[in-house]
C-alpha cells in the first residue's frame, strides 16, 4: 500500500522487514559482525548482489530502519547515515568534489559547514565561492562562472534567512552542478528540497529528526547513485551511526509531525510577541509577513518551523545579562528538542567563528538562537515576558 501522509510515514516506514519475532519495535542490533554458511552467500551480501548485512560500521539492521523512514519521508531514491550532522556534511563534500572543482554557497552558513568552505576545501584545492544569502542574483552569477556543487541551507543557522531553491537549482542544473539542501531546520514536514529540484538533501538528525536531544546522528537522502558513492566513501571513513543512537532516533522520528505542528504554532506565537516587544532590536522568523523573504517561505515551505532568532537592543552584555533570567530555556548548544533551547551564536552555531567573521555572515552579537519546545507557548511567552523585564 502507498502511504500518502508525512505524519504516517512517521510511524511505520523503513520497520516492516526489521520487527522479529511478532515484536512491535525494530530492536537494537548489537553484534558487530553478520556470518553466513558458506562464502558463495557470503561473497553475494558483501560486493551489494544480494541484501544482508557483513560487518557494522558499513550496514546494521537497525541503522538501515532508520535510513529506510528518512528516505520515505524525504520521497528519496536512497539514504544513508552518519555519525553527527558534520559528517554528513563531510563526507558528502569530501566523496563528490575533488581538486580543481568549484562550489557555490551562501556567506552564513552553519559555522561548522563555514569552517570546510572557509579552510578544509581550499586546501584539497577546491574553489569556494561564497554569496551574499540574500541575492538570488549573486548565486547564479557565481555559479554562470562555473559550479560543479550548489550548497544550500535554508532556512539558515541562525538568521532564519530563506533561499529559494527551485530557482537556484534550474541555475544549477543549467551549469551541470549538483544540488545539496541542508534540510535540518525545515525537516521534511515543513520543506521538500527534492521536489523543488535538489539532488541531495542532509539533516542533522540529533536536531528535530531525533527531537529528545538524546541521540547524536546525520542522514543524507537523495538520487541513488550518489548515496551510494557517499555511503562507500563513508564506510571507509568510518564515520557510522552507532544501532543505540539509531533506536533513539527512530523512536523519535514517530511523534515527528505532531512535535513540528506544535512547534509550527508556538514558534509563531513566540515571534509575534518579539517582534512587538521594545527591547528587541529585530526577530527572525520566515513566518512573520515582515520578514524579507516571507513570500519565498510562504510558497516552498508547509511550515515555518521551530526555529526563530531575535536581536536585543543593548548586544552582547544585554545577552548576557536576560540569558541567566529564563525559567524555561535550557542555555545549550542544541535545537529541535522537546524542550525550548537558546544560546548566542558565540557559543552555539558560529562557537567556531571571530566576532568579525560573525559580522561579515550577518550575525549581530546581541542574537539569541531560540529553539521553542513543546511547552504551553503561554508559558513561553510568559516566560520571555519576564526575562527581558
Amino acid at each position: 500500500m502507498k502511504i500518502s501522509s508525512l505524519a504516517t510515514d512517521a510511524v511505520w516506514a523503513g520497520e516492516e522487514d526489521l520487527l522479529l519475532t511478532g515484536a512491535t519495535t525494530v530492536p537494537i542490533s548489537l553484534g558487530v559482525a553478520h556470518g553466513y554458511p558458506d562464502v558463495e552467500a557470503w561473497q553475494a551480501v558483501a560486493l551489494g548482489r544480494a541484501p544482508g548485512y557483513i560487518y557494522a560500521r558499513n550496514t546494521n539492521p537497525t541503522v538501515e530502519a532508520f535510513e529506510r523512514k528518512i528516505q520515505a519521508l524525504e520521497r528519496a531514491g536512497d539514504a544513508t547515515s552518519f555519525s553527527t550532522g558534520m559528517a554528513a556534511i563531510s563526507n558528502t563534500l569530501f566523496a563528490l568534489l575533488k581538486p580543481g572543482d568549484r562550489v557555490v554557497s551562501a556567506k552564513d552558513t552553519y559555522g561548522g559547514t563555514n569552517q570546510i568552505f572557509l579552510s578544509t576545501l581550499p586546501r584539497w584545492g577546491v574553489q569556494v565561492a561564497l554569496c551574499d544569502t540574500t541575492s538570488p542574483e549573486e548565486i547564479e552569477a557565481e555559479i554562470g562562472r562555473g559550479c560543479a556543487l550548489l550548497y544550500l541551507e535554508t532556512p539558515t543557522n541562525p538568521t532564519l534567512k530563506v533561499q529559494p531553491v527551485a530557482r537556484l537549482a534550474e541555475a544549477a542544473r543549467r551549469a551541470g552542478a549538483l544540488v545539496v539542501v541542508d534540510n535540518t531546520f525545515a525537516t521534511p514536514i515543513n520543506q521538500h528540497p527534492l521536489a523543488l529540484g535538489a539532488d541531495l538533501v542532509i539533516h542533522s538528525a540529533t536536531k528535530y529528526l531525533g527531537g529528545h536531544a538524546d541521540a547524536m546522528g546525520g542522514a543524507l537522502c537523495g538520487r541513488a547513485e550518489l548515496v551510494r558513492a557517499v555511503f562507500h566513501h563513508r564506510e571507509i571513513n568510518g564515520a557510522s551511526l552507532d544501532p543505540m543512537s539509531a533506536y533513539l532516533l527512530l523512536r523519535g522520528m514517530k511523534t515527528l509531525s505532531l512535535r513540528i505542528e506544535r512547534q509550527n504554532a508556538s514558534a509563531m506565537t513566540v515571534a509575534r510577541f518579539l517582534a512587538r516587544h521594545p527591547r528587541v532590536a529585530q526577530v527572525n522568523y520566515p513566518g512573520l509577513e515582515s520578514h524579507p523573504q516571507h513570500e519565498i517561505a510562504a510558497e516552498q515551505m508547509d511550515g515555518f518551523g521551530g526555529m526563530l532568532s531575535f536581536a536585543l537592543k543593548g548586544g552582547f552584555d544585554e545577552v548576557k545579562h536576560v540569558l541567566p533570567k529564563f525559567r524555561l530555556m535550557h542555555r545549550a548548544a542544541n535545537l529541535g528538542a522537546v524542550e525550548t533551547v537558546g544560546g548566542p551564536p558565540a557559543t552555539t552555531s558560529h562557537v567556531e567563528c571571530s566576532p568579525e567573521e560573525r559580522a561579515a555572515m550577518g550575525i549581530p552579537e546581541g542574537l539569541i538562537r531560540y529553539s521553542v519546545g513543546i511547552e504551553a507557548v503561554d508559558d513561553l511567552v510568559a516566560d520571555l515576558a519576564q526575562a527581558l523585564e
